[in-house]
């Protein structure tokens, strides 16, 4: 194999892409003897920066509430850099929606939970995700969503 046809996978970067904290009740929410419900939401996008180089990002969003009221929000996005190349598409695709959160999620999970204790909150750790089975699905219901009927109205 020559240099041109071997594969390449490095990262270049891992860095904290965005992150924001709000107490928007604050600090009478603060005085609630009630547990508020956490949801937590967790996105994956990829893109090319350069020729051969991709940012992927992991995106989390932890809203914790007590009945309509939102005690803390938190949204991060954690990103790297990874120069991928001499790659089959389809393994393109993979590397990047599986390999590389893989790699930036660990620091997602402690952003994420640093910044909510240094918001004075208990810290609420994100569990560990199986990125391959979220891949899988992502593709299942885009393959479904390609074979649904198309409604045609005019």
């Amino acid at each position: 194999m020559t240099d041109q046809q071997t594969p390449v996978f490095q990262i270049q970067r891992v860095y904290l892409k965005e992150a924001s904290l709000e107490q928007p009740n604050s600090p009478a929410i603060l005085l609630e003897q009630e547990s508020p419900t956490v949801d937590i939401q967790l996105g994956v996008n990829a893109g090319p920066v350069a020729d051969g180089v991709y940012e992927v990002t992991v995106t989390a969003t932890v809203q914790t509430k007590i009945k309509d009221k939102t005690v803390f929000l938190v949204e991060a996005t954690q990103a790297g850099i990874f120069e991928i190349r001499n790659l089959p598409q389809e393994q393109m695709s993979q590397v990047m929606g599986i390999a590389c959160p893989q790699i930036v999620y660990p620091y997602l999970r402690g952003n994420v939970a640093d910044l909510i204790q240094r918001g004075g909150f208990p810290p609420v750790h994100l569990s560990e995700i199986n990125f391959q089975a979220m891949f899988e699905q992502q593709q299942q219901q885009q393959a479904a969503a390609a074979e649904a009927p198309q409604i045609v109205t005019q």
